[in-house]
């Protein structure tokens, strides 16, 4: 498993338009928000891809980019971004090879079948390359609003929990 404070692994995949993306395409630019999703169109990942569109402005806004990885493919990944109007960027990591360097391939059981499947997992990257949080073991709701609030600690590292939220005046 990965922890916060090392260099983040190197990833190179096709995105939803058949454009090669890597991490070096950000290095020194932007943040990343490179979050790992089981397939393409079900529940839990549709629920998590909308949730971070709803952000996407804020998210930009705080010099970052938000990339979500699956083992679909491209065709795949842009029916998907249609159907639900998402502004994230989709990796096809067919081959599983990203999966596998993020440590996110994992053993499953579900009703007593044993099988391998993408573990849910958000990796916050800084703009050096450097993985400033980890988390694996993801629940979709209320992900993305998490993932911004770290975002905005990490862009502004003086901030406190009290100083993010305003207080009104009585």
């Amino acid at each position: 498993m990965l922890e916060k404070q090392q260099y983040a692994p190197m990833f190179r995949a096709l995105d939803q338009n058949n454009q090669l993306v890597s991490l070096t395409d950000y290095s020194g630019e932007k943040n990343i928000v490179l979050y790992f999703y089981p397939k393409d169109d079900t529940p839990g990942c549709t629920i998590e891809a909308n949730q971070f569109t709803q952000l996407a402005d804020e998210f930009a806004d705080l010099d970052t980019v938000v990339i979500g990885i699956s083992k679909d493919t491209c065709e795949s990944h842009t029916d998907f971004i249609n159907k639900y109007g998402l502004k994230v960027k989709l990796l096809a990591d067919t081959r599983g090879e990203m999966c596998e360097n993020y440590g996110v391939w994992r053993e499953r059981e579900k009703e007593g079948v044993k099988s391998m499947a993408i573990f849910r997992s958000t990796f916050i990257i800084d703009k050096n390359g450097v993985l400033a949080d980890v988390i694996y073991g993801v629940t979709p709701e209320g992900h993305a609003q998490e993932v911004l609030e770290k975002i905005k600690a990490l862009a502004n590292p003086d901030m406190t929990v009290a100083e993010e939220a305003p207080v009104e005046a009585e």
